[in-house]
């Protein structure tokens, strides 16, 4: 695995060293496993506390729920719910940890960055808004790719896919130089093949086992598991905070097959995992 370096205002990259944990800081009252926990300003601080002592890499922050069903919020909704927790993690935890935007809007995007986020994570690949796009190269950020078809609201029904991975390979890459041809650098970019968007339990594990084939395309791979339906469907368990150990697996499949982000809820628990996985692979 080639060992590449994308440095952010606060930290360093090496990709291929080691795995890196993305905590989530769901602020919403309706997200899939943690909705309703910290979308407060005080409740998401704490657990930023939390994960940053657990030994996380990235805190990726969201106010729109994607589960799958989920409505979208008002532009308005989405600001109030996510720049005053930046604005307070800034403030309040260690200035070691990277902040990224989890969003699809232009305007989030520009505010979360403006109030102190690192990172933007748009998980329509920037097919929402397209100026996303042209966001690394204006304000000299990191962006993250995912993968998705439709909508939270649409996406279970578009799962229908000739060759899977080569749909991803393609989409991400055209995605990818576009940021370039924005006028970014191809080490602000990461992508990520969107597991459980618009993606069956089969294409789940089909991701996993092939991740190699996205990874040729030269940028870091960051990837999803964490208590996802396709755990609880191995594991017959429908409680998402019962799949810690599921997860553990997934996060060991996806390290072996190339991942360098994993996006986490059970940040003690994954870097215990990653510690271990990277000894055995790295």
């Amino acid at each position: 695995m080639a060992v590449s370096e994308l440095t952010s205002d606060d930290s360093s990259f090496r990709w291929g060293n080691r795995t890196y944990l993305m905590g989530v800081i769901n602020v919403t009252p309706d997200s899939f496993s943690d909705g309703g926990q910290f979308n407060s300003v005080e409740a998401a601080v704490a657990q930023a506390q939390r994960m940053v002592k657990a030994g996380v890499d990235i805190l990726d922050i969201g106010g729109q729920s994607t589960r799958p069903g989920a409505a979208q919020i008002s532009l308005e909704e989405e600001l109030e719910r996510t720049i005053p927790v930046i604005e307070a993690i800034c403030r309040n935890v260690s200035d070691r940890v990277t902040l990224s935007i989890d969003t699809t809007r232009v305007a989030v995007a520009r505010s979360a960055i403006a109030a102190g986020a690192n990172w933007l994570n748009d998980i329509s690949g920037g097919t929402y808004e397209p100026e996303m796009l042209t966001l690394p190269g204006e304000l000299n950020c990191p962006i993250v790719l995912m993968h998705l078809r439709g909508t939270p609201e649409t996406m279970q029904s578009l799962t229908d896919y000739g060759d899977l991975m080569g749909e991803l390979v393609t989409c991400l890459g055209a995605q990818a130089q576009k940021v370039i041809d924005a006028g970014a650098q191809p080490e602000q970019i990461i992508l990520d093949p969107g597991i459980g968007f618009a993606k069956t339990y089969e294409q789940n594990i089909e991701i996993l086992r092939q991740l190699p084939k996205l990874r040729a395309l030269g940028y870091p791979l960051l990837v999803g598991p964490s208590r996802k339906s396709f755990i609880g469907q191995i594991l017959d368990q429908p409680d998402p905070k019962q799949r810690v150990w599921g997860t553990a697996a997934a996060c060991c499949g996806a390290i072996a097959s190339g991942a360098d982000i994993l996006r986490v809820h059970d940040v003690a628990e994954m870097r215990d995992v990653c510690r271990v996985a990277d000894a055995i692979w790295r």
